[in-house]
């Protein structure tokens, strides 16, 4: 993008550097309101950021098959890749998953949630979301009789034969649905059985035997599309949609035991690391003020601005970003996003500095010095954004958008999800494009706003030894 300077007012400055300002103390401190003991969060700060098992610890819990049933190697695996992607889908990205296949046992470990205080093996669980086995029976829940479960009512569906579920919200009926798209497997066992009770019956629907829905049947279905509706709001909408797009585990997981586990690194140390980032980052500010003088005071506001922004992608300040845990691997891709940041903004007041020995103007030195610096910056950035999305396409889940994008290539090697790689592509990526937007657009819209104050139009300020007056 191409700035004319001179279109650049006095006032911008001031107008991005409050931004950056608020968006920063926002995206640090939060919003968050108490009436009584209820507390109530508006924006989510670093107070509810959500600490990976190496940090804050977690929760250990065994999963197994019904008691009698053997299963298979291949069965075990299935529900192994089920259960990692539903741990990511709840954006729980730092995990230990081990398999047992003598004792037919999977153990996961996952960190605990932020806000909570107290560990509650039986509530984390149910926060990694619930592994139950979809299907779809006739009838209702009253039709069971006595002594009888609800695996007697006739099996129609199972959730293997579900393409894909979406909340969508009816504006006809006033009601969050899920509208489901059937898989060639099920499509006739559904038009057959929808056949039969069109007008006289229901198809209700079970997470293992909770029923979770039981919609009365109006008419056949022929098209493989049918809708689940209920009493829904947007968010049982979209958990409900998440389990059944986790995938149908090809048999019953009871959850055989709860442990909590302690951290390898723990919260003094998590602190210990802050205040070694806060003294780190304040050498570098002091560094780039003393070497770079204005430019250094903007680039120092700049990357404020980039870590607020990273955190805030983190927290899940924005409302169509959640929260994603943040790990030992998460902060290593931070600290190298925010030494793009740095490099960029070196790159370009060294580039300034240049062209003010060169003879030019104020003016023509900070436009050419950012010009000649961008290439080199851009080339930069664009290298680790796509060393991220590799990293997320290949340990994300597969329905993710780098993994659709890199799907010809990874079909090749099988999916294999690992959250901690995973975190460290997603904050990597973050970083660098924050960078784009705080270390390239606003430093150069501040550095071309204040170089329009006659206080600020010396040489000295810039590097420079010109003699312009």
């Amino acid at each position: 993008m191409k700035f004319q300077l001179k279109r650049i007012g006095k006032p911008v400055f001031f107008i991005v550097f409050v931004v950056i300002a608020v968006f920063s103390v926002l995206a640090l401190v939060g919003v968050h309101t108490h009436y009584g003991d209820v507390t109530r969060t508006w924006i989510n700060g670093l107070s509810d950021i959500r600490w990976g098992i190496d940090i804050r610890g977690g929760v250990d819990v065994t999963f197994t098959p019904p008691e009698g049933y053997n299963a298979t190697d291949a069965e075990m695996d299935a529900a192994r890749s089920i259960i990692e992607t539903r741990m990511l889908n709840n954006n729980i990205t730092d995990y230990d998953l081990y398999m047992d296949y003598t004792a037919d046992q999977i153990i996961v470990r996952f960190p605990w949630q932020s806000e909570d205080t107290d560990f509650d093996p039986e509530a984390a669980v149910k926060e990694l979301g619930e592994t139950a086995m979809l299907t779809f029976r006739e009838g209702t829940p009253s039709a069971i009789e006595e002594g009888k479960t609800y695996e007697d009512l006739p099996l129609v569906l199972s959730g293997s034969d579900v393409e894909s579920a979406t909340p969508y919200y009816n504006t006809e009926e006033k009601e969050y649905q899920i509208q489901l798209v059937l898989k060639e497997s099920g499509k006739q066992a559904f038009s057959d059985a929808t056949g039969r009770l069109a007008g006289k019956g229901s198809i209700s629907i079970w997470m293992d035997d909770d029923c979770i829905s039981y919609p009365s049947v109006n008419e056949q279905i022929t098209g493989g599309t049918a809708t689940i509706s209920g009493s829904f709001d947007a968010e049982s909408a979209k958990e409900l949609a998440d389990k059944i797009n986790g995938g149908a585990l090809p048999f019953r997981m009871e959850r055989e035991n709860f442990s909590t586990i302690s951290p390898t690194l723990g919260e003094g140390a998590r602190d210990a690391m802050a205040i070694a980032g806060l003294i780190g980052f304040a050498f570098i500010v002091i560094f780039m003020i003393l070497k770079y003088r204005l430019p250094g005071c903007i680039a120092s506001i700049a990357l404020v601005g980039q870590v607020a922004g990273t955190f805030a992608a983190i927290t899940g300040f924005f409302p169509f970003n959640d929260s994603f845990t943040l790990t030992i691997p998460g902060i290593a891709g931070i600290i190298l996003a925010v030494g793009m940041g740095v490099d960029a903004n070196v790159i370009t007041a060294e580039r300034i500095k240049e062209e003010m020995y060169a003879g030019k103007s104020i003016d023509g030195a900070i436009r050419t010095g950012y010009k000649r610096a961008f290439s080199a910056v851009f080339d930069g950035n664009i290298t680790m954004i796509i060393v991220a999305i590799i990293l997320m396409g290949a340990f994300g889940t597969t329905d993710s958008i780098c993994a659709i994008i890199l799907s010809p290539i990874f079909t090749w090697f099988g999916a294999s999800t690992e959250g901690t790689i995973f975190s460290f592509g997603y904050t990597l990526a973050v970083g660098v494009v924050l960078n784009f937007l705080f270390g390239i657009l606003f430093s150069r819209l501040m550095t071309a706003s204040i170089a329009r104050f006659k206080t600020f139009r010396k040489p000295f300020f810039y590097g420079g030894v010109t003699n312009e007056k």
